[in-house]
């Protein structure tokens, strides 16, 4: 496995993979700081930023990173998660140096020219707007505000109307100082790329930003509560989740397997006991998210109202058997899944690059296929009930649901079975 690793003198890690049969090369700086580095009064700021990269810097307009890039037949993006902000693009090998001077460009020295903020900021409340009417979106946001309460974790990344109608560019350049640390940052790249001279050029263009400290972060409470929102729709959509463990915990793998068993295809216990064979719905999964210092666990499901509590009282039942018996074939199709997942991300450099920052982020090394092809393998069915029964038992859920709500049963009735 060809990952290459160098750290600059100012902490900024840059990690590549070569892939030399593509003619294409992905790349981007990602930042350890997302959502959950952000006060309460600063919610939705990391978000903001995000935006306002691509608004232009004093070497260039908006207009003219998004020529230049394109002139390049490149693509260019960024994305703002929980504990990550990442500035991304993907161009033919010849173009990488092109790409990442625009990259470090846009990171280090956004205009936030006050107009363009004020056209952003209307830009953003229709996306928070838009996130409202989504209700397969606002449940999620809900059950983060059930699981974790006030901890920045039970925030949206987008933040609230108020919080982002009145932020200025103080506030957010001062957000942006506090947080973009040479230390918290990995320039990583995938491709038909060569390590050295990526590295040289990503000490050229980012040496000069100060070390700094790593986050101090908030260790969060898993607080299961209800929260529902009652909309005109023809659906209920409704999310039950579990505190899980972090992804520095051993049993993220047992984790992943887990939830894999429980709904993570059309042979998974959900599907076929929710939708195949009892027809209560037609989209029902379920999901881990892991952060550094904690997860969930949980499922998501639409159905009409009026099967909503059947749904639930079902899906209570599917997640609880999990604890009592799994079966060795139901394990080692989960693993299957998670193997092939892991490999086909070698089929792509924007995947690959993606995997081999966050990896380094998370735990400060790039892990080997084969590695995580191992502590796959060592799950055994055993490890997933053990995990399961811990979870779901004698433990409350959080939960969320969205639409036409009015005839659910009482969150108590709905947590009764896991007690």
């Amino acid at each position: 496995m060809s990952v290459e690793i160098t750290r600059l003198p100012n902490g900024l890690h840059v990690v590549t993979h070569h892939m030399p049969h593509l003619e294409t090369v992905a790349l981007g700086i990602w930042v350890k700081a997302g959502a959950r580095d952000e006060r309460a009064e600063e919610n939705g700021i990391a978000h903001f930023l995000e935006h306002m990269a691509f608004k232009g810097t004093p070497r260039r307009s908006a207009r003219a990173i998004a020529e230049e890039i394109e002139s390049a037949g490149g693509e260019i993006n960024a994305a703002t998660g929980m504990e990550t902000t990442t500035d991304y693009a993907r161009v033919l090998r010849k173009d990488w140096a092109l790409a990442l001077d625009i990259l470090a460009d846009i990171f280090t020295s956004p205009a936030l020219d006050p107009e363009e903020l004020e056209r952003e900021r209307d830009v953003i409340l229709q996306e928070i707007a838009a996130a409202h009417d989504q209700p397969d979106d606002l449940v999620f946001d809900l059950a983060q505000a059930a699981s974790f309460g006030a901890h920045p974790l039970g925030r949206s990344i987008l933040g609230t109307e108020q919080l982002i109608g009145a932020m200025s560019r103080n506030q957010i350049l001062d957000w942006r100082n506090r947080h973009y640390w040479g230390s918290r940052i990995v320039v990583a790249a995938a491709g038909h790329i060569d390590h050295k001279a990526f590295a040289a050029e990503a000490e050229r263009l980012l040496g000069n930003l100060a070390e700094g400290t790593s986050p101090q972060r908030e260790t969060p409470s898993f607080q299961p509560t209800a929260c529902t929102a009652e909309k005109p729709l023809d659906q209920a959509h409704l999310v039950l989740s579990f505190e899980a463990p972090g992804y520095r915990d051993p049993d993220i793998y047992v984790l992943q397997v887990l939830s894999n068993i429980l709904g993570g295809g059309m042979s998974s216990r959900l599907f076929q006991e929710v939708r195949e064979k009892r027809g209560l719905c037609y989209s029902v999964f379920s999901f881990g998210s892991a952060f550094e210092d904690a997860g969930q666990v949980g499922v998501y499901a639409a159905t009409s109202p009026e099967h909503a509590n059947e749904l639930l009282d079902l899906t209570s039942d599917v997640m609880l058997s999990v604890a009592a018996q799994v079966t060795e074939a139901e394990v080692n199709r989960a693993k299957a899944q998670l193997k092939a997942s892991l490999v086909m991300n070698l089929e792509s450099a924007s995947a690959r690059a993606d995997q081999i920052a966050r990896q380094f982020l998370a735990f400060g090394e790039v892990p080997g296929i084969e590695t995580l092809v191992a502590k796959i393998e060592a799950v055994t069915p055993e490890k997933v009930r053990d995990l399961a029964l811990r979870l779901f038992s004698h433990r409350k859920p959080a939960f969320s649901a969205v639409g036409h709500i009015g005839g659910l049963a009482a969150y108590e009735t709905i947590a009764r079975p896991f007690a």
